[in-house]
């Protein structure tokens, strides 16, 4: 089988997952198979779904596969499918490898996955790749070896999913890697999304000497979850416990359970 497969991230067209990424692409796409990169020109960390609804994004060519665009992950996953790759659209969209996880409530902030959002929304099925680290991860050889060496066999088993075949757009699918080597892998655990039990984002103000105050958003996540409970463990919890997580998203955001008591509430306003 041969794949044509768009790659992008939101660390920026210079981040060394993104290298990664392109490896694992490749890895994937067989050997008649095309991997086109379309990545943000700076860091887009943190910007979620967002597009550039209101000004124009430049995209630069560096190659005959790999551009940049000034703009969001989504921008990129659109300027990958209606503009480099519109003539030859993918397969598939990897997204990543992001440095660091993007687990629980962080999957709701991470541009990451928002490429990959945007990509099951454009009807193509969609990865979000992400390596956990830690300090001394960071002191490995090589800090991606878990994703680099596990994550194209993984991607292979989704690709083929029958119901995935026929529904590209209702789901897409977040994996996190451990921030441990490839031998101490415990596993792959099919997970929901956690939920910290406090919030991992705050807000720090700075007074500069002219008196004027600047707000910086601080992110102090930290590795503990709720209570847990049901057959499904959460992402953040096996991830803790060096398992690789695979999880299963969609793009809908409706809490179906409140559609009927919502109903009858309003039913006889309408």
């Amino acid at each position: 089988m041969t794949f044509k497969i768009l790659v992008t991230n939101d660390d920026g067209i210079n981040a060394p997952g993104l290298v990664i990424a392109e490896k694992i692409a490749h890895d994937i796409s067989g050997k008649n198979g095309t991997v086109v990169t379309v990545a943000p020109s700076l860091d887009q960390s943190g910007v979620g779904h967002s597009i550039s609804y209101l000004r124009p994004s430049l995209i630069t060519k560096h190659n005959d596969t790999r551009y940049s665009v000034e703009g969001s992950p989504s921008d990129c996953v659109l300027a990958g499918i209606h503009y480099v790759m519109k003539d030859n659209k993918p397969d598939l969209i990897l997204s990543g490898v992001n440095k660091g996880h993007n687990v629980a409530e962080d999957i709701l902030y991470s541009g990451t996955v928002g490429a990959a959002m945007e990509g099951a929304l454009q009807g193509v099925k969609s990865i979000a790749l992400s390596q956990c680290y830690s300090k001394d991860s960071l002191l490995f050889h090589d800090s991606f070896e878990t994703v680099r060496n596990i994550s194209a066999k993984i991607c292979l088993k989704l690709i083929t999913l029958d119901k995935w075949n026929l529904k590209p757009y209702e789901t897409f699918y977040n994996i996190n890697f451990p921030p441990v080597r490839n031998s101490e892998i415990r596993g792959i655990c099919v997970c929901k999304q956690g939920r910290r039990s406090n919030s991992s984002f705050g807000l720090d103000s700075i007074t500069s000497p002219n008196g004027r105050t600047f707000l910086m958003v601080n992110h102090t996540p930290k590795n503990s979850s709720n209570k847990e409970t049901g057959r499904f463990k959460s992402d953040l919890e096996k991830m803790s416990n060096n398992f690789v997580t695979v999880t299963p998203l969609k793009a809908d955001l409706t809490e179906y359970d409140e559609l009927e008591k919502l109903d009858k509430i309003f039913k006889n306003d309408s």
